[in-house]
């Protein structure tokens, strides 16, 4: 099994101001390992194909990542940004399956929303 550490992207919905909600994205550095790593290929309508993997993770949860699994977006993997598809959850553990690029909101770099589970 591959070793994993990489940046997980959660969704908060903030209210900005009466009446309206956004969601803000924080990151949260893990440890895991990778379970399966997979690459497909996608046909599309476009004159490239898309490009998707169909990886698992596992990350040894800490009790944020057990009490927001479901805020879960995306996860930095290989230089990229991945969306989550799925969370399963065997304690202590979460089982991350990924999917395609993510191209949604991410945490802005002026942020301390960088997280470490060691804290």
């Amino acid at each position: 099994m591959a070793k994993f550490y990489g940046a997980i992207g959660y969704a908060e919905t903030v209210e900005t101001r009466p009446g309206v909600s956004v969601e803000r994205i924080t990151e949260r550095m893990y440890f895991g390992d990778l379970i399966r790593n997979i690459r497909k290929l996608q046909t599309s309508g476009q004159l490239n194909d898309n490009v998707n993997i169909a990886n698992e993770i596992s990350i040894v949860a800490d009790p944020f990542a057990n009490e927001n699994f479901h805020a879960m977006r995306y996860v930095e993997f290989m230089g990229a940004k991945w969306k989550i598809e799925s969370v399963e959850v065997q304690y202590p553990r979460l089982i991350l399956s990924i999917g395609g690029v993510y191209n949604g909101e991410t945490a802005s770099a002026s942020s301390d929303s960088v997280g470490d589970p060691g804290k």
